[in-house]
């Protein structure tokens, strides 16, 4: 497989606006809330598929500065991200590469994940933080989406 100067740059470009977005956002983007706005970035992996590696890496520089930086934020959520990007990518794919299925499939693995994740971390019940991860980061994924398809109308930045 070739990779284009023109992917990775666009690649390196998603993966440091996420990290970016979610620093600048800090205060919303750690602790039980997990209200990433980076997150509406996620549904562009519906158009370039390149972009899982990005979202991957973006979560990993993004949890560097995470209060709770440690395996399950270096290893398990990059690691989580990139499976959540690539099955938001294959099903979207299924339906004409659509930025909503997209986002609601990587809204649907990532609060799963999270949500263990602070189990794991903090001993929070997974039924008391699913909730309100899960809404959010529909929030969020939607509103990317939209966003995309706005830009879409205007520019084919994906080619």
């Amino acid at each position: 497989m070739e990779i284009r100067t023109k992917d990775l740059t666009l690649t390196a470009i998603f993966a440091s606006l996420y990290a970016a977005m979610v620093v600048v956002f800090a205060p919303i983007s750690f602790y039980a809330l997990q209200f990433r706005i980076a997150g509406a970035l996620r549904p562009a992996i519906a158009k370039k598929p390149i972009l899982v590696i990005g979202y991957a890496i973006g979560v990993v520089v993004a949890n560097l500065f995470s209060p709770f930086a440690g395996f399950h934020e270096l290893v398990f959520m990059p690691i989580m991200s990139f499976i959540a990007g690539l099955a938001g990518y294959i099903i979207a794919k299924k339906f004409n590469e659509n930025y909503f299925v997209a986002g609601v499939v990587i809204a649907l693995i990532i609060p799963l994940s999270v949500s263990w994740m602070l189990n794991q971390l903090f001993a929070l019940p997974i039924i008391a933080t699913l909730p309100g991860i899960f809404v959010s980061e529909q929030i969020i994924n939607i509103l990317g989406a939209v966003i995309f398809r706005m830009i879409d109308s205007r520019y084919i930045w994906w080619k």
